[in-house]
């Protein structure tokens, strides 16, 4: 990771980069390197990172600039205040077009996970998707709950693994095709709207990011 990272928006309290697939941001030594290259990049002592994506996720990543900032975002997602749209490329037809996936989810085997039919303490994803082209469906995907690959074990529930992800079943590709595209909320009384489109990957070429936008609107 020797290229800067890209910045999507910047504000005094917080910075929003579009995460590369493939690097991790959870408690290793690679989160540090993370954190730190963004702090030295912008000429800052030290960032918060306020939430987390799995490594082969590429996009949008919030880092609070203060504590006070860091402690306001743990808020945000913790009341489910942060509205997140993901997107995601199968090659596989969906048992449905569109709606919600709800259940349990609880640990499988090698670290993955997977959904159950029961409801006590339900993961909740609501999607929408879209043919591209044969063999190629858009699924644009907003986690209502943040459970560890909720999304991933969501897809695989309908049949259609994402594209690249072969622990869930997935077609073989060059990369995971699963993106943070969208993150919408209120910061101190003002309403932001961030956006990133994916940057690596040849599968999301020619998508009609209109159609997406119309989709991925805040409720």
């Amino acid at each position: 990771m020797t290229e800067n990272l890209t910045i999507c928006f910047e504000h005094p309290d917080f910075v929003v980069i579009n995460k590369p697939a493939g690097i991790s941001v959870h408690k290793d030594e690679q989160a540090v390197g993370l954190s730190e290259k963004l702090a030295k990049q912008l000429g800052v002592e030290k960032l918060w990172l306020v939430h987390r994506l799995d490594k082969v996720t590429s996009g949008l990543l919030i880092f609070a600039r203060n504590q006070t900032a860091a402690v306001n975002f743990y808020h945000l997602f913790h009341e489910h205040k942060v509205e997140k749209t993901y997107l995601a490329l199968s090659d596989k037809k969906p048992k449905k077009k569109q709606g919600k996936i709800i259940g349990d989810m609880e640990k499988s085997r090698g670290g993955s996970w997977k959904l159950c039919p029961t409801k006590n303490h339900p993961a909740i994803t609501q999607f929408h998707s879209l043919s591209l082209a044969p063999n190629l469906r858009l699924f644009i995907l907003q986690p209502k709950t943040g459970k560890t690959h909720q999304l991933r074990v969501a897809m695989k529930s309908l049949s259609s693994p994402i594209l690249g992800d072969t622990r869930y079943a997935g077609s073989s590709a060059d990369r995971v095709y699963l993106h943070a595209y969208q993150l919408a909320f209120v910061y101190q009384g003002e309403d932001f709207l961030i956006r990133a489109w994916p940057t690596s990957g040849h599968f999301w070429a020619n998508i009609d990011e209109s159609a997406i936008m119309a989709i991925s609107q805040p409720k």
